[in-house]
């Protein structure tokens, strides 16, 4: 599976998980709601599950992905400062150009 993040986005996990709640814990991607043929996800620290796999990014972060969950794989997490300031998760490979915002 893959997934790929942005700078401003690994900056931000990676003081999530330099935190005392981080200590142990992984990113995970993980899905909100389906609608139809889109998914909507967010972020959180968690630890991996056997239904899990560990994918390694560019930016020395490695997320969790749940292998049943095929909308999961190809994920892109992106965060910005503007227009507001939060993440934006969407998986291009899956899905046509609707994304959404948190």
């Amino acid at each position: 599976m893959k997934c790929k993040m942005n700078r401003n986005a690994a900056k931000v996990l990676h003081k999530m998980l330099e935190s005392e709640e981080g200590e142990g814990k992984m990113v995970r991607v993980f899905i909100t709601h389906m609608h139809g043929d889109h998914a909507h996800y967010d972020v959180k620290l968690d630890t991996p599950t056997e239904h899990d796999e560990i994918v390694k990014t560019d930016k020395d972060i490695d997320v969790i992905l749940d292998k049943r969950e095929e909308f999961l794989d190809g994920v892109w997490i992106k965060y910005f400062y503007v227009p507001q300031e939060g993440f934006e998760i969407n998986n291009p490979s899956k899905e046509g150009s609707g994304h959404h915002h948190h």
